[in-house]
């Protein structure tokens, strides 16, 4: 298993993020109880960029890291307008292998 960084740039929909939210958040919370994500969370907007998260994840490549969202209901709601994913090795800290 290997480490990945998925970001997402959700829609300026505040007020269907706000509705579909704790589906999100309930979901994302099944996968770390199965040991997929290690964390997750919200990056606020700045002047540069529009509202979105990251979220850490253990998966096999990036193409199965971003397969375990696929039923992310903020992606299934069309709230994710752009998710990447990278693979990234932590050195220093509590993620260091």
């Amino acid at each position: 298993m290997a480490t990945f960084v998925v970001t997402y740039t959700y829609s300026p929909d505040a007020e269907r993020l706000d509705a579909v939210r704790p589906e999100h958040r309930a979901f994302l919370g099944a996968l770390h109880e199965e040991g997929s994500v290690v964390v997750s969370g919200p990056l606020p907007p700045t002047g540069q960029a529009a509202a979105g998260a990251l979220i850490v994840l253990e998966a096999e490549d990036e193409t199965a890291a971003l397969a375990l969202l696929d039923d992310d209901p903020f992606r299934r709601e069309e709230l994710v307008v752009e998710a990447t994913v990278r693979r990234w090795v932590p050195v220093i800290g509590s993620l260091a292998g």
